[in-house]
């Protein structure tokens, strides 16, 4: 009788603490709040994917340059420097940071490192089929929370490092099905150095987050102030820009393109399609990624990021027919229970602090 009565009083109270949950979500926040973390949401989830299908559909149609990729992926920069004056008005202080020799210091180094990444990446996308890339690009949280822990002093929960081994198991996964994986004219030994380089670009994409958040840690801003985050992100993406333009113009790869656009598979206009909506795609996702962190969390950027991945394998298979075995699927799997694990731990640290 006790246990019955008490019942509705327990339901009662689970109500008061969903609405009241419910009330501080959405009451308390702005409809300008909802509408720009709902644009940046889908733009994250349609760009991401967008730039990985590009770039295999790059080489997919005839183009073998590593170097063009990579240019393509910094060159819409100036994407990321037109938001800077409409930022200004609406920021604490409305005018440019002062730049010191320490901050051009690292956005050089970042800079740098960025570009060879973009390398690395554009040699995996050119042998490795879209499925099998995005996967094996997924370990990148892995190495973030790594490298989180090990440089910007992060804390490492028994989910996070649930996540690492669920993704590293997942890795291992995919290269058991290396034997039925692949693209049409890829020898064994490309593909294998292709997956290795995909693994290793991963890692070093893990490693430029955790700098990153220890550069602007260190100024004292962690994404309090967006419009630094913008212009920390404006250029270090200027600097990759440089470097990958200077590799372009020793390669002669400029003169490259000609020859590329001639001989791609759907003509000259789909070849500068490509390549533009490409470099569109790298800045709009990399952007709209900074617009969620700042606007919700690092929390919801993860579970975006956990989302794409499947998004690209199913693109992958329907666009590229790239194979979907069972290892893949087991891998995908494994890669979206690494994300949650690590979500709702991040999840459950943020409610204790």
């Amino acid at each position: 009788m006790d246990t019955e009565a008490a019942s509705p009083q327990r339901d009662g109270i689970f109500r008061v603490i969903i609405l009241d949950s419910l009330r501080r979500t959405y009451w308390e926040k702005p409809v300008t709040h909802w509408l720009l973390l709902a644009f940046s949401s889908s733009a994250m989830l349609l760009a991401f994917p967008a730039s990985t299908l590009l770039s295999r559909a790059y080489y997919a149609g005839g183009a073998t340059s590593y170097w063009i990729l990579s240019w393509a992926a910094v060159t819409g920069w100036p994407l990321t420097a037109l938001l800077l004056p409409f930022l200004y008005p609406f920021s604490p202080s409305p005018r440019p940071t002062p730049l010191t020799f320490k901050f051009a210091l690292w956005c050089s180094i970042l800079g740098l490192l960025t570009a060879l990444d973009n390398l690395l990446f554009a040699w995996a996308y050119a042998h490795l089929p879209a499925s099998t890339a995005a996967l094996l690009a997924s370990s990148s949280l892995a190495f973030s929370t790594f490298f989180g822990w090990a440089i910007a002093n992060n804390r490492l929960n028994l989910p996070a490092i649930n996540a690492i081994v669920s993704i590293t198991v997942a890795v291992t996964i995919v290269a058991l099905d290396s034997q039925s994986d692949g693209s049409p004219g890829v020898s064994k030994s490309k593909y294998a150095v292709a997956f290795i380089l995909d693994i290793v670009g991963s890692a070093l994409h893990g490693l430029i987050f955790a700098l990153s958040e220890v550069v602007l840690g260190e100024m004292g801003q962690r994404l309090r102030s967006f419009h630094m985050a913008v212009e920390f992100q404006t250029m270090v993406t200027f600097t990759a820009f440089l470097a990958t333009s200077v590799g372009v113009l020793a390669r002669g790869d400029f003169q490259q393109m000609r020859q590329e656009a001639s001989t791609f598979k759907h003509g000259q206009r789909a070849y500068a399609m490509v390549l533009l909506w490409a470099a569109v795609s790298f800045q709009v996702g990399i952007q709209a990624g900074t617009v969620v962190v700042y606007v919700a969390s690092t929390v919801l950027a993860g579970i975006h990021n956990a989302v794409t991945v499947p998004l690209t394998s199913v693109a992958a298979v329907v666009i590229f027919k790239d194979s979907m075995s069972g290892f893949k699927i087991l891998s995908l799997l494994t890669t979206t229970w690494g994300f949650v694990s690590y979500t709702l731990g991040k999840l459950n640290l943020d409610h204790r602090l």
